[in-house]
Protein backbone atom coordinates (compact mmCIF):
# COMPACT_ATOMS: atom_id res chain seq x y z
CA UNK A 1 0.00 0.00 0.00
CA UNK A 2 1.32 3.57 -0.67
CA UNK A 3 2.65 5.50 1.89
CA UNK A 4 -0.49 6.63 4.73
CA UNK A 5 0.72 10.26 4.51
CA UNK A 6 1.15 10.76 0.77
CA UNK A 7 -0.62 13.55 -1.22
CA UNK A 8 -3.42 12.27 -3.47
CA UNK A 9 -1.68 13.39 -6.55
CA UNK A 10 1.24 11.51 -5.37
CA UNK A 11 -0.31 8.74 -4.45
CA UNK A 12 -1.19 8.47 -8.21
CA UNK A 13 2.11 9.02 -9.23
CA UNK A 14 3.52 6.20 -7.22
CA UNK A 15 1.46 3.75 -8.72
CA UNK A 16 3.38 4.64 -12.27
CA UNK A 17 6.45 3.80 -10.55
CA UNK A 18 6.66 0.36 -12.51
CA UNK A 19 5.88 2.31 -15.76
CA UNK A 20 8.95 4.54 -15.17
CA UNK A 21 11.21 1.59 -14.39
CA UNK A 22 9.93 -0.08 -17.52
CA UNK A 23 10.60 3.34 -19.19
CA UNK A 24 14.36 3.23 -17.81
CA UNK A 25 15.04 -0.20 -19.73
CA UNK A 26 13.49 1.33 -22.76
CA UNK A 27 15.93 4.17 -22.60
CA UNK A 28 19.22 3.14 -20.93
CA UNK A 29 18.86 -0.69 -20.96
CA UNK A 30 18.80 -0.67 -16.82
CA UNK A 31 17.01 -3.03 -15.12
CA UNK A 32 15.02 -1.37 -12.15
CA UNK A 33 12.84 -3.26 -9.60
CA UNK A 34 10.15 -1.62 -7.20
CA UNK A 35 10.85 -3.53 -4.09
CA UNK A 36 8.19 -2.55 -2.39
CA UNK A 37 5.95 1.26 -1.50
CA UNK A 38 5.69 2.33 1.85
CA UNK A 39 9.26 1.40 3.19
CA UNK A 40 10.95 3.15 5.76
CA UNK A 41 7.45 4.89 7.21
CA UNK A 42 9.37 6.29 9.99
CA UNK A 43 11.33 8.43 7.71
CA UNK A 44 8.45 9.14 4.97
CA UNK A 45 9.76 6.92 2.16
CA UNK A 46 7.05 6.57 -0.43
CA UNK A 47 9.03 3.71 -1.53
CA UNK A 48 12.17 1.45 -2.15
CA UNK A 49 13.47 0.47 -5.55
CA UNK A 50 16.40 -1.69 -6.93
CA UNK A 51 18.62 -1.69 -10.22
CA UNK A 52 20.83 -4.39 -10.83
CA UNK A 53 23.84 -3.54 -13.40
CA UNK A 54 26.55 -5.50 -14.17
CA UNK A 55 25.96 -8.22 -11.34
CA UNK A 56 25.63 -5.16 -8.52
CA UNK A 57 22.65 -4.19 -6.85
CA UNK A 58 21.99 -0.12 -6.32
CA UNK A 59 18.93 0.47 -3.90
CA UNK A 60 17.38 3.66 -3.47
CA UNK A 61 14.66 5.39 -1.19
CA UNK A 62 12.16 7.25 -4.05
CA UNK A 63 10.58 10.47 -3.18
CA UNK A 64 7.73 10.78 -5.58
CA UNK A 65 6.97 14.10 -5.77
CA UNK A 66 3.78 15.25 -8.62
CA UNK A 67 5.03 19.24 -9.15
CA UNK A 68 8.54 19.95 -9.74
CA UNK A 69 8.73 23.20 -12.29
CA UNK A 70 10.91 25.29 -10.36
CA UNK A 71 14.99 25.43 -9.64
CA UNK A 72 13.54 26.03 -5.67
CA UNK A 73 12.05 23.52 -5.38
CA UNK A 74 14.45 21.38 -6.76
CA UNK A 75 17.02 23.00 -4.01
CA UNK A 76 14.53 22.64 -1.36
CA UNK A 77 14.18 18.49 -2.18
CA UNK A 78 18.14 18.48 -2.02
CA UNK A 79 18.40 19.83 1.38
CA UNK A 80 15.60 17.55 2.39
CA UNK A 81 16.47 14.22 1.04
CA UNK A 82 20.37 14.85 2.26
CA UNK A 83 19.21 14.20 5.72
CA UNK A 84 17.88 10.96 5.10
CA UNK A 85 21.17 9.51 4.88
CA UNK A 86 20.75 6.76 2.28
CA UNK A 87 20.72 7.26 -1.67
CA UNK A 88 17.20 9.28 -2.55
CA UNK A 89 15.90 8.96 -6.00
CA UNK A 90 13.35 11.97 -7.26
CA UNK A 91 10.30 10.60 -9.47
CA UNK A 92 8.15 12.70 -11.10
CA UNK A 93 5.87 12.85 -13.84
CA UNK A 94 8.53 14.66 -16.18
CA UNK A 95 12.45 16.36 -15.98
CA UNK A 96 12.68 19.20 -18.29
CA UNK A 97 16.33 19.44 -19.97
CA UNK A 98 16.74 22.32 -17.56
CA UNK A 99 16.09 20.85 -14.62
CA UNK A 100 17.35 17.70 -15.32
CA UNK A 101 20.83 19.66 -15.89
CA UNK A 102 20.31 21.28 -12.50
CA UNK A 103 19.74 18.00 -11.37
CA UNK A 104 23.27 16.80 -12.40
CA UNK A 105 24.83 19.35 -10.92
CA UNK A 106 23.21 18.79 -7.75
CA UNK A 107 24.52 15.69 -7.76
CA UNK A 108 20.27 14.04 -7.14
CA UNK A 109 19.18 11.18 -8.58
CA UNK A 110 16.25 11.47 -10.37
CA UNK A 111 13.81 9.28 -12.74
CA UNK A 112 10.80 10.13 -14.64
CA UNK A 113 8.15 8.45 -16.60
CA UNK A 114 9.81 9.22 -19.91
CA UNK A 115 12.37 7.26 -18.93
CA UNK A 116 14.98 10.57 -18.26
CA UNK A 117 16.97 9.75 -15.12
CA UNK A 118 20.33 10.51 -13.22
CA UNK A 119 21.82 8.00 -11.56
CA UNK A 120 25.37 8.23 -10.01
CA UNK A 121 26.65 5.40 -7.35
CA UNK A 122 30.43 3.88 -7.39
CA UNK A 123 30.18 1.76 -10.20
CA UNK A 124 26.70 3.14 -11.51
CA UNK A 125 26.27 6.01 -14.16
CA UNK A 126 23.12 6.69 -15.53
CA UNK A 127 22.42 9.95 -17.71
CA UNK A 128 19.52 10.23 -20.17
CA UNK A 129 17.67 13.37 -21.04
CA UNK A 130 15.56 14.90 -23.80
CA UNK A 131 13.20 12.11 -23.66
CA UNK A 132 9.88 13.47 -24.72
CA UNK A 133 6.65 12.56 -21.84
CA UNK A 134 3.53 10.62 -23.07
CA UNK A 135 0.80 13.43 -22.76
CA UNK A 136 -1.09 11.30 -20.97
CA UNK A 137 1.73 11.59 -17.60
CA UNK A 138 1.05 15.83 -18.21
CA UNK A 139 -2.23 15.84 -16.40
CA UNK A 140 -0.30 14.58 -12.90
CA UNK A 141 0.22 17.13 -10.91
CA UNK A 142 -1.73 19.75 -12.46
CA UNK A 143 -4.92 19.64 -10.57
CA UNK A 144 -4.86 22.30 -7.55
CA UNK A 145 -2.02 24.44 -8.80
CA UNK A 146 -2.15 27.66 -6.18
CA UNK A 147 -3.74 30.94 -7.31
CA UNK A 148 -2.47 34.43 -5.86
CA UNK A 149 -5.52 34.15 -3.65
CA UNK A 150 -4.89 30.39 -2.64
CA UNK A 151 -1.24 31.16 -1.63
CA UNK A 152 -2.38 34.39 -0.19
CA UNK A 153 -4.39 32.40 1.97
CA UNK A 154 -2.18 29.58 2.18
CA UNK A 155 0.50 31.55 3.29
CA UNK A 156 -1.59 33.24 6.13
CA UNK A 157 -2.35 29.69 7.44
CA UNK A 158 1.51 28.83 7.29
CA UNK A 159 2.08 31.70 9.09
CA UNK A 160 -0.89 31.64 11.87
CA UNK A 161 -2.10 27.65 12.40
CA UNK A 162 -5.15 29.51 14.33
CA UNK A 163 -6.17 30.36 11.48
CA UNK A 164 -7.51 27.38 10.09
CA UNK A 165 -10.36 27.68 12.59
CA UNK A 166 -10.71 31.34 12.77
CA UNK A 167 -13.52 32.76 11.08
CA UNK A 168 -13.47 33.59 7.53
CA UNK A 169 -13.78 37.04 8.14
CA UNK A 170 -10.62 37.03 10.21
CA UNK A 171 -8.90 34.98 7.71
CA UNK A 172 -9.91 37.67 4.81
CA UNK A 173 -7.99 40.49 6.84
CA UNK A 174 -5.34 38.25 7.65
CA UNK A 175 -4.82 37.51 3.89
CA UNK A 176 -6.48 40.37 2.39
CA UNK A 177 -8.64 38.61 0.05
CA UNK A 178 -12.21 38.53 -0.65
CA UNK A 179 -14.05 36.30 1.83
CA UNK A 180 -16.40 34.35 -0.83
CA UNK A 181 -13.19 32.81 -2.33
CA UNK A 182 -11.94 31.40 1.00
CA UNK A 183 -14.33 28.08 1.09
CA UNK A 184 -12.73 27.53 -2.39
CA UNK A 185 -9.43 27.36 -1.35
CA UNK A 186 -10.08 25.34 2.05
CA UNK A 187 -11.97 23.01 -0.05
CA UNK A 188 -9.15 22.48 -2.23
CA UNK A 189 -6.54 22.18 0.41
CA UNK A 190 -8.86 19.57 1.83
CA UNK A 191 -9.03 17.71 -1.66
CA UNK A 192 -5.64 17.48 -2.10
CA UNK A 193 -5.04 16.58 1.87
CA UNK A 194 -3.75 18.83 3.07
CA UNK A 195 -6.20 19.25 5.60
CA UNK A 196 -8.38 17.22 8.00
CA UNK A 197 -11.62 18.34 10.09
CA UNK A 198 -14.58 20.51 9.55
CA UNK A 199 -14.73 24.14 9.46
CA UNK A 200 -18.32 23.93 11.18
CA UNK A 201 -16.91 21.78 14.37
CA UNK A 202 -13.41 24.40 14.41
CA UNK A 203 -11.03 21.31 14.84
CA UNK A 204 -9.58 21.63 11.19
CA UNK A 205 -5.76 20.98 11.24
CA UNK A 206 -2.86 20.46 8.89
CA UNK A 207 -1.70 17.36 7.55
CA UNK A 208 1.60 17.84 5.47
CA UNK A 209 2.83 21.62 6.77
CA UNK A 210 6.25 21.15 5.57
CA UNK A 211 5.32 19.31 2.05
CA UNK A 212 2.10 22.59 2.11
CA UNK A 213 5.25 24.53 2.71
CA UNK A 214 7.74 23.64 0.16
CA UNK A 215 4.52 23.64 -2.65
CA UNK A 216 4.06 27.42 -1.31
CA UNK A 217 7.55 28.29 -1.55
CA UNK A 218 8.27 26.68 -4.83
CA UNK A 219 4.82 28.38 -6.60
CA UNK A 220 5.10 32.19 -4.97
CA UNK A 221 7.59 33.42 -6.82
CA UNK A 222 5.82 32.67 -10.32
CA UNK A 223 2.07 33.27 -9.67
CA UNK A 224 2.12 35.69 -6.56
CA UNK A 225 5.25 37.23 -6.12
CA UNK A 226 4.86 39.36 -9.59
CA UNK A 227 1.57 40.81 -8.96
CA UNK A 228 2.51 42.75 -5.84
CA UNK A 229 3.61 45.69 -7.70
CA UNK A 230 7.59 45.29 -8.23
CA UNK A 231 9.18 48.66 -8.31
CA UNK A 232 13.24 48.94 -8.04
CA UNK A 233 15.33 51.63 -6.81
CA UNK A 234 18.83 52.69 -6.05
CA UNK A 235 20.56 54.36 -3.16
CA UNK A 236 23.31 57.05 -3.58
CA UNK A 237 24.52 55.48 -0.27
CA UNK A 238 25.13 51.47 -0.57
CA UNK A 239 24.66 50.92 3.01
CA UNK A 240 21.56 53.16 3.60
CA UNK A 241 19.41 50.45 4.93
CA UNK A 242 21.84 50.73 8.04
CA UNK A 243 20.03 53.83 9.41
CA UNK A 244 16.73 53.80 7.63
CA UNK A 245 13.83 53.49 10.00
CA UNK A 246 10.50 51.64 8.55
CA UNK A 247 8.23 52.00 11.88
CA UNK A 248 4.85 53.79 11.10
CA UNK A 249 5.59 53.43 7.34
CA UNK A 250 3.56 49.99 7.25
CA UNK A 251 6.82 48.44 5.71
CA UNK A 252 8.82 45.56 6.18
CA UNK A 253 12.59 43.90 5.66
CA UNK A 254 12.89 41.13 3.35
CA UNK A 255 14.90 39.50 1.16
CA UNK A 256 18.90 39.26 2.01
CA UNK A 257 18.56 42.19 5.02
CA UNK A 258 15.64 39.90 6.71
CA UNK A 259 17.88 37.16 6.28
CA UNK A 260 20.97 39.22 8.17
CA UNK A 261 18.45 40.22 10.99
CA UNK A 262 17.39 37.09 11.48
CA UNK A 263 21.09 35.23 11.00
CA UNK A 264 23.43 37.32 11.16
CA UNK A 265 25.05 35.36 8.32
CA UNK A 266 25.09 36.94 5.56
CA UNK A 267 26.40 40.13 3.70
CA UNK A 268 23.23 42.24 2.18
CA UNK A 269 23.67 43.17 -1.10
CA UNK A 270 20.45 43.71 -2.07
CA UNK A 271 17.48 45.01 -0.26
CA UNK A 272 13.95 44.24 -0.51
CA UNK A 273 11.00 45.68 1.36
CA UNK A 274 7.20 45.06 1.45
CA UNK A 275 5.19 47.83 1.90
CA UNK A 276 1.53 47.85 2.74
CA UNK A 277 -1.06 49.19 -0.40
CA UNK A 278 -3.72 51.38 0.47
CA UNK A 279 -5.94 51.00 3.23
CA UNK A 280 -6.87 54.49 3.05
CA UNK A 281 -6.63 56.85 0.04
CA UNK A 282 -3.14 57.59 -0.89
CA UNK A 283 -2.19 55.94 2.86
CA UNK A 284 0.59 53.58 0.77
CA UNK A 285 2.36 56.18 -1.72
CA UNK A 286 2.49 58.62 1.00
CA UNK A 287 4.48 55.68 2.67
CA UNK A 288 6.56 54.86 0.01
CA UNK A 289 7.27 58.43 -0.62
CA UNK A 290 8.63 59.08 2.82
CA UNK A 291 10.74 56.23 2.00
CA UNK A 292 12.44 57.64 -0.83
CA UNK A 293 12.74 60.72 0.18
CA UNK A 294 13.86 60.23 3.84
CA UNK A 295 16.77 57.70 1.71
CA UNK A 296 17.31 59.44 -0.96
CA UNK A 297 15.95 56.73 -3.42
CA UNK A 298 15.98 57.12 -7.14
CA UNK A 299 13.97 55.03 -9.21
CA UNK A 300 16.07 52.43 -11.18
CA UNK A 301 14.64 49.51 -13.67
CA UNK A 302 17.85 47.77 -12.76
CA UNK A 303 18.49 49.09 -9.19
CA UNK A 304 18.96 46.28 -5.98
CA UNK A 305 16.19 48.00 -4.30
CA UNK A 306 13.16 46.26 -4.88
CA UNK A 307 9.76 47.59 -3.25
CA UNK A 308 6.77 45.32 -3.16
CA UNK A 309 3.01 45.64 -1.84
CA UNK A 310 2.64 43.51 1.07
CA UNK A 311 -0.37 40.76 1.00
CA UNK A 312 -1.09 39.59 4.55
CA UNK A 313 -2.04 41.47 7.78
CA UNK A 314 -0.36 39.28 10.87
CA UNK A 315 0.94 40.11 14.20
CA UNK A 316 4.68 41.18 13.41
CA UNK A 317 7.32 38.73 15.18
CA UNK A 318 7.96 39.82 18.75
CA UNK A 319 12.14 39.87 17.75
CA UNK A 320 12.17 40.71 14.65
CA UNK A 321 8.75 43.16 14.27
CA UNK A 322 10.29 45.30 11.21
CA UNK A 323 11.09 42.09 8.97
CA UNK A 324 8.92 40.03 6.86
CA UNK A 325 7.92 36.49 8.43
CA UNK A 326 10.71 34.17 7.85
CA UNK A 327 8.62 31.85 5.44
CA UNK A 328 8.75 34.97 3.40
CA UNK A 329 12.29 35.30 3.71
CA UNK A 330 12.97 31.79 2.96
CA UNK A 331 11.34 32.06 -0.28
CA UNK A 332 12.97 34.81 -1.56
CA UNK A 333 16.14 33.63 -0.65
CA UNK A 334 15.36 30.44 -2.06
CA UNK A 335 13.91 31.55 -5.43
CA UNK A 336 17.58 33.06 -5.95
CA UNK A 337 19.21 30.25 -6.70
CA UNK A 338 22.68 31.47 -5.44
CA UNK A 339 24.18 29.08 -3.44
CA UNK A 340 25.05 31.74 -0.54
CA UNK A 341 21.50 32.27 -0.27
CA UNK A 342 20.45 28.48 0.10
CA UNK A 343 22.76 27.71 2.95
CA UNK A 344 21.32 30.65 5.40
CA UNK A 345 17.71 29.32 4.05
CA UNK A 346 18.44 26.31 5.58
CA UNK A 347 19.45 28.09 8.62
CA UNK A 348 16.27 30.20 8.63
CA UNK A 349 13.97 27.26 7.99
CA UNK A 350 15.66 25.28 11.13
CA UNK A 351 15.82 27.97 13.77
CA UNK A 352 12.43 29.87 12.56
CA UNK A 353 9.86 27.33 10.27
CA UNK A 354 10.54 23.98 11.54
CA UNK A 355 9.11 23.87 14.60
CA UNK A 356 6.03 25.13 13.20
CA UNK A 357 5.37 22.06 11.23
CA UNK A 358 4.90 20.16 14.36
CA UNK A 359 2.62 22.15 16.33
CA UNK A 360 0.23 22.48 12.86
Amino acid sequence: MAHPKLMREEQHLLAELPRGLAALRQTAGVEGRLVETGAGAADQTDALVEFHVDGRVYRYAVEAKARIDRYAALNQLKERLARKGTPCLLFVPYMTIALARHCREMDMAFLDLAGNAYLRQPGLYVCVNGEKPDPATTTIGKRGRGTATALRVTFALLCNHTLLNATYRDIEAAADVAIGAIKGVFVDLEERGYIAGAQRKRNHRLLEPARLFEEWVTNYPITLRPKLNPRRFRAEDPEWWKKADLNGLGAYWGGEIAADRLTNYLKPTTCTIYIEPDTRPGQALQALTKLVVANRLRADPKGNIEILDAFWHLPPAPDHGDCVPPILTYADLMATHDPRHLEVAKLIRGQYIEHGFNQA
